[in-house]
């Protein structure tokens, strides 16, 4: 459990962020994107899931070259990237903290973040830890920006930030996040106090259903060999 959600629960969230996309692609070491992009999947009938962290799933025979020209070519309508630090302008750090290039602490590196992140219509920010440390007024390298200045080519933007904490939209037009549901046990009050940057908060602010018994049986059942 985290924060009072279940994996399933927020496999279960993120699923229902996913329509009304036909086409996602999930990168590495992202096994609970993975899931929900399986369970929207199986829910709706209607998406093609390419999983780079799936050798059954993974479609591509010449690595992430073909994922790249895809997204290049609008044909991936949604991606999922996280993010040492995220900050409140939806910018991502996957380089590190401290001096250049990250002497403090160091990430797993960018690798096509940016590329993705501008190509491809819709992106899901997803990391589950929500705190302080991760969601900071200002990332300390910037991996792949939130936004772009006017006459610079970009498709998408992200749609949202999922933690496992809180689900939050993504505004591109002012580059500010709104926070529009809290996970089972958590409060306005709580996500203020363990996110580091500026947010607005929807009125209504409502609280992140846990899954249905029918997305659990979907998550739980054995795949066919």
């Amino acid at each position: 459990m985290t924060a009072g959600i279940s994996d399933e629960g927020l496999i279960a969230a993120i699923a229902r962020l996913i329509p009304p996309a036909r086409h996602v692609a999930i990168g590495a070491a992202s096994p609970i994107p993975t899931a929900a992009a399986h369970l929207a999947r199986e829910m709706s009938g209607n998406l093609r899931v390419a999983s780079l962290y799936q050798r059954r799933g993974n479609p591509f025979t010449d690595g992430t070259g073909e994922l790249f020209d895809l997204a290049a070519q609008g044909r991936i309508d949604l991606f999922f990237l996280g993010g040492g630090e995220i900050d409140g302008a939806g910018n991502i750090n996957l380089i590190g903290t401290g001096d250049w290039p990250g002497r403090t602490v160091r990430f797993p590196g960018s690798f096509g973040s940016a590329f993705m992140y501008m190509t491809v219509p819709r992106t899901i920010l997803f990391r589950k830890e929500h705190s302080r440390r991760v969601l900071v007024p200002r990332v300390a390298h910037i991996s792949a920006p939130g936004t772009s200045p006017p006459g610079v080519f970009r498709r998408g933007h992200a749609d949202a930030l999922v933690t496992g904490r809180a689900v939050f939209h993504f505004d591109p037009a002012r580059a500010r996040f709104t926070l529009t549901s809290v996970h089972p046990g958590e409060s306005e009050k709580s996500i203020r106090a363990e996110t580091g940057f500026d947010y607005d908060v929807a009125d209504p602010l409502r609280e992140t259903p846990e899954a249905t018994d029918e997305e659990r049986r979907i998550l739980r059942r054995r795949p066919a060999a």
